[in-house]
């Protein structure tokens, strides 16, 4: 790595260092489960919980789009295999998305992450903005993204939040038609990858470990008698894990969709709420769910009166006519849409990945 980018890092990890130790806690908070339904619908929800305005909009991104890890002169580089539609971050990263096979992506906060180091002698590197949209673009299933995950053939580099004086530390996890899932952590510099269908919830901190073993405790006390109920993330955790598997396996799936909506709305932190002892405190900006079978992504700001969706059949993913596209949904995500989305994308150019 060129002295520049290494003397750029030193200064951003000692800055971090610093300011955490002067900082109050900060509590980011996000939620996604799966749900497991009859003939075998699977649906994906997730939440996002953030103290600002994320600059999220949706973009279409087709096949055959050259990828860079934008890590330097030592990053990865692929080229699309999957379109796919996703949610940005900022519009410098992938946040959430499904392509075009049914596989789902989703970073969520994990503020016990530490990522590998990265320097000349490192494996490619590739930007944790671009970590989800990695793994979106290469892969069909969970299980061919956790064997191709596991051979380790790139380095995770991440960089300062913006407008923020901290590093980003994220998990993420994936989910497919078929139910599987994946949650996949970097912890002490290492890989750690949980792969099983029974792996259906993931929040925040703590590591997920930490989190089963906590579900493990409140699933003898059973969810009729009492469940947990702050924003925490732990808490969380329980609810949702709890809901995903009581409601309705409802052969109809519009109605097992009202019921999903139903339990990611239950584990959603109401807009501007504070409270004195946690300054900072994260309130849910907007959320998604994609049905894999039907193929829609719907998306639910806390901005707006409607739920919309896309429908992926309905979009043109080829390389050799697909266009990138972008729904504008403005500051906070305040612009209205509903029902049918699709048709409402314009042509746009490709959002740049945060990097080095």
């Amino acid at each position: 790595m060129p002295l520049y980018f290494r003397f750029k890092r030193l200064l951003s990890i000692g800055a971090i260092a610093a300011s955490t130790a002067l900082s109050p806690v900060i509590a980011d908070a996000c939620t996604r489960f799966v749900y497991l339904g009859e003939n075998g619908d699977t649906i994906t929800a997730r939440s996002m919980d953030w103290k600002y305005d994320i600059g999220t909009n949706l973009y279409v991104l087709p096949r055959g789009m050259e990828r860079s890890g934008e890590a330097g002169p030592n990053s990865l580089r692929w080229t699309a295999k999957y379109g796919s539609v996703v949610a940005t971050g900022y519009d410098i990263s992938t946040t959430d998305g499904a392509n075009e096979a049914g596989l789902v992506a989703n970073v969520l906060w994990l503020a016990e992450s530490e990522y590998p180091k990265f320097d000349e002698s490192s494996k490619p590197g590739l930007t944790i903005a671009a970590w989800a949209q990695y793994v979106l673009d290469n892969f069909a299933t969970v299980e061919e993204a956790v064997e191709a995950l596991s051979k380790e053939e790139f380095t995770v580099v991440t960089d300062m939040v913006p407008g923020q004086e901290r590093l980003t530390t994220l998990h993420l996890s994936l989910s497919d038609t078929s139910g599987d899932s994946a949650i996949v952590e970097y912890i002490d510099g290492k890989q750690v990858i949980h792969h099983s269908r029974k792996y259906q919830v993931m929040t925040n901190s703590p590591v997920f470990d930490q989190q089963l073993a906590l579900s493990s405790y409140w699933k003898d006390i059973g969810g009729t008698v009492m469940l947990p109920g702050t924003n925490r993330a732990a808490d969380r955790f329980v609810r949702a894990a709890f809901y995903v598997n009581a409601i309705p396996q409802d052969a109809q799936p519009n109605r097992a969709l009202a019921s999903v909506f139903g339990v990611i709305r239950n584990v959603s932190v109401p807009l501007g709420i504070a409270a004195p002892d946690q300054p900072e405190i994260s309130s849910t900006r907007w959320r998604t769910v994609f049905d894999h079978k039907r193929q829609l992504y719907f998306f639910e700001s806390a901005m707006t009166p409607n739920t919309f969706w896309v429908d992926l059949k309905k979009l043109d993913f080829s390389a050799e006519t697909g266009k990138v596209m972008k729904l504008d949904l403005g500051q906070d995500q305040d612009h209205t849409y509903s029902g049918d989305a699709s048709a409402e994308f314009s042509e746009a150019e490709p959002f740049k990945f945060q990097g080095l």
